[in-house]
């Protein structure tokens, strides 16, 4: 070849000659057909995705009942359903969180498992619904008229039901069926909203009350339904679904005793707060925090939504549990990051749509409740591997830790900065438990002892 000649390049190096609007499209559609590929991420999109569906449609359900009746009708009725869905917290035992946990290796016995949970859980919550109701001129005197024998009737009934409702998403995710939990949701709220607005149109007068138990029982039929005769027997049938053991229910019993007391913890925690403030800075201050605690809390909820795919995915195949929780730290820190920053620095903006007093006194609350997300990723991750590996004392220690931490914390800050206080308590209370647990991780995805013998929690169920 002469000193003089062209060389041509190879045709690899040569310069891309599609666009970057091109080449961006194709890589996106790379990285969702690689997303549907891996069940982790897939489902644990699709779980977050219901979360926050679920929470967008049922606020525009309230929307539309304080267009369409009277304030003390829509309190009464607020005050009713929160009771409702309280009191099937408490009486379900935390059974919904027990079927994805166990459901991916249930095999053959998956329909009798999801039965018996059904059954215990409607009953457990329909017992703690009479309880309340023999209560109510005690504890809530303002509810007296569910006391009559029709609506008694009805809020036993819708109580126990919607213990159901919550159960039938833990048997849809163990069954890698998120997409139904999705669609089942939605279902719910669109019915739920065309219900009120057809009740409204025929001035029925708890016609709130009337479209959520109508929309409720048709999201249940409908949902097991499809449930029982398509993905239970599919799921029965897959051999890689089945553990082959007996499964004895003390061991269930354990776990979801365990993983409800945990949820208490949780609860408490986030009961006492607004009390503590509505103490301290009276009921104003309590609208601004309770409207910036519902914001702030939607990035939490999503990402524990994201968390069952890890416990489904990590029950199936424990050989892989330690990639996948990696895996979803990272994914789940970045989304929640992602979403997280944009609300600290549009806190002002977002809480001026309520009123300016909200910008004013809520906006920093906000913005430090909206980044203590982004640490919860870790402590999250940490309790579904312990929810995997049935390591009880972790999944009651890490939210009785978080509790006890931000109560103390807020009680220390709030009378000297106000909401900034509380604010800085969530924010401070995430880290100090994050930190920790997050040097401690590689450590707690170690893997077995070589001597074969299985950890204590990993026992085969």
């Amino acid at each position: 070849m002469s000193a003089g000649a062209r060389v041509r390049p190879h045709p690899a190096a040569e310069p891309c000659t599609c666009g970057y609007p091109t080449l961006l499209r194709a890589r996106a559609r790379a990285l969702a057909a690689r997303s549907r590929q891996e069940p982790l991420l897939h489902n644990g999109h699709l779980l977050a995705a219901s979360s926050l569906l679920s929470a967008g449609l049922g606020s525009l359900f309230w929307v539309l009942a304080t267009r369409s009746y009277s304030a003390a009708e829509v309190g009464r009725s607020y005050t009713a359903l929160s009771a409702t869905m309280f009191l099937s917290t408490l009486g379900s035992l935390n059974l919904g969180d027990a079927l994805v946990r166990f459901v991916p290796t249930a095999g053959r016995r998956t329909r009798s498992l999801v039965l018996r949970c059904y059954l215990v859980a409607a009953t457990g919550s329909a017992l703690v619904a009479v309880a309340f109701l023999l209560l109510v001129p005690v504890v809530a005197p303002a509810l007296g008229e569910l006391r009559r024998p029709v609506l008694a009737v009805a809020f036993v009934a819708a109580t126990a039901g919607y213990a159901v409702f919550v159960l039938q998403d833990g048997a849809l995710t163990g069954v890698r069926r998120a997409g139904w939990v999705l669609g089942e949701n939605t279902l719910f709220a669109v019915a739920k909203a065309g219900l009120l607005a057809l009740c409204a149109a025929l001035a029925v007068g708890t016609g709130i009350l009337v479209s959520w138990a109508a929309a409720l029982v048709l999201a249940i039929a409908a949902t097991n339904l499809v449930l029982f005769r398509s993905a239970v027997p599919a799921h029965q049938a897959a051999p890689a679904a089945d553990t082959g053991g007996p499964r004895p229910p003390e061991r269930i019993a354990r776990w979801a005793g365990a993983d409800y007391l945990g949820n208490l913890f949780t609860f408490a925690g986030t009961t006492v707060l607004p009390l503590m403030v509505l103490d301290r800075l009276g009921a104003d201050g309590s609208a601004y925090y309770s409207l910036a605690y519902v914001i702030a809390s939607t990035l939490y909820v999503a990402a524990f939504s994201m968390g069952h795919s890890l416990v489904v995915e990590g029950t199936r195949d424990p050989a892989r549990l330690a990639e996948h929780a990696r895996r979803l730290l990272r994914h789940s820190t970045l989304l929640v990051t992602a979403a997280a920053l944009p609300i600290a620095a549009a806190a002002p903006w977002i809480l001026g749509l309520f009123g300016p007093d909200y910008a004013t006194r809520g906006s920093t609350a906000l913005r430090l409740m909206a980044l203590s997300a982004i640490p919860n990723t870790v402590p999250n991750v940490v309790l579904q591997i312990a929810r995997v590996r049935r390591a009880l004392p972790w999944m009651v220690g890490i939210r009785l830790a978080f509790a006890a931490t931000v109560v103390a914390l807020t009680a220390a800050l709030l009378p000297p900065f106000g909401l900034t206080g509380i604010g800085a308590a969530w924010l401070i209370a995430e880290c100090a438990i994050a930190l920790p647990l997050l040097a401690a991780l590689p450590r707690l995805l170690a893997p077995a002892p070589a001597s074969g013998r299985p950890r204590p929690e990993e026992e085969p169920t």
